[in-house]
């Protein structure tokens, strides 16, 4: 499973957010093999501290939920990525119809309203308000101007 691009989706007045059809299928296959007898919806939705929502396959943030979860919980930033993380997580299932409810209190954290970018990024998705994916893509095109490449990418080319 692999997810990737962006596309601009609109919440409903309920707020639930129509999965487009191309990531219906992807997202229900990487819940395959999860056991039957589990009680969530097999997806798992959570803020991001840079102010957007995760919205993972159970079995793809289950491994990031336990090494966050190890972390010592008297230090500051730990205690903080874990708040954030794993203490706005919730489980999630589509309904029949592939749409999906983000509760109130993420929609606030996120800032999201009636448009919502759903942004594929390999394992997982991020959830962005228009204004928000707006600011992250012109903040990432003022980076990457920058003479030097991230590492681990000094000699890569397009």
């Amino acid at each position: 499973m692999s997810f990737q691009g962006a596309i601009a989706l609109t919440l409903d007045a309920k707020g639930r957010l129509a999965i487009p059809a191309r990531h219906r299928e992807p997202l229900s296959s990487a819940l395959a093999g999860r056991d039957a007898a589990s009680e969530s919806g097999g997806l798992i939705l959570t803020a991001h501290p840079h102010r957007c929502l995760l919205l993972y396959p159970e079995p793809a943030w289950t491994p990031i939920r336990d090494r966050i979860l190890k972390a010592p919980s008297f230090d500051t930033r730990s205690a903080a990525l874990k708040r954030v993380l794993i203490g706005n997580a919730r489980e999630e299932a589509m309904d029949s119809a592939g749409r999906l409810l983000i509760a109130p209190e993420l929609r606030d954290f996120a800032g999201l309203e009636r448009k919502v970018w759903m942004v594929g990024l390999g394992s997982h998705f991020e959830l962005w308000s228009d204004a928000g994916w707006q600011a992250q893509n012109a903040a990432a095109v003022e980076v990457l101007q920058s003479a030097e490449p991230p590492a681990g990418f000094e000699d890569f080319a397009l």
